[in-house]
């Protein structure tokens, strides 16, 4: 059996060589595409057509296709998905994301970010 370390080098893995995300947030991404499809918002096959157009979109924008850039494609295509199927308008996303900004700027490094 090949491990995913020689398969992947560039995958971040644990002391026992197991794969884990990058950072809590991908992990958050990740989380958030199970539940909307649970909750019936896309298929998966709906899901993976997203996801592979979004990293075609950012590779043809010259993106280095590292691994490092995966969940940013990852959430790029929940917003698309969120938007086409009416879930979230794209004004609504931004909203979220400018207030979070401000949020993380407005809390002390160590404190949890709160939105108000």
């Amino acid at each position: 059996m090949t491990d995913l370390a020689s398969l992947l080098p560039d995958l971040p893995c644990d002391e026992t060589a197991a794969p884990v995300f990058r950072a809590p947030w991908e992990a958050q991404a990740f989380a958030m595409a199970v539940a909307l499809h649970q909750q019936g918002l896309f298929t998966w096959p709906e899901w993976a057509a997203a996801l592979t157009a979004e990293i075609r979109r950012a590779q043809a924008a010259s993106d280095p296709d590292t691994g490092e850039t995966y969940y940013r494609h990852w959430l790029a295509a929940l917003e698309r998905l969120a938007v086409e199927k009416g879930a979230a308008s794209a004004a609504q996303l931004q909203d979220r994301a400018e207030a979070w900004d401000r949020a993380a700027r407005a809390t002390p490094h160590g404190r949890p970010v709160m939105l108000d």
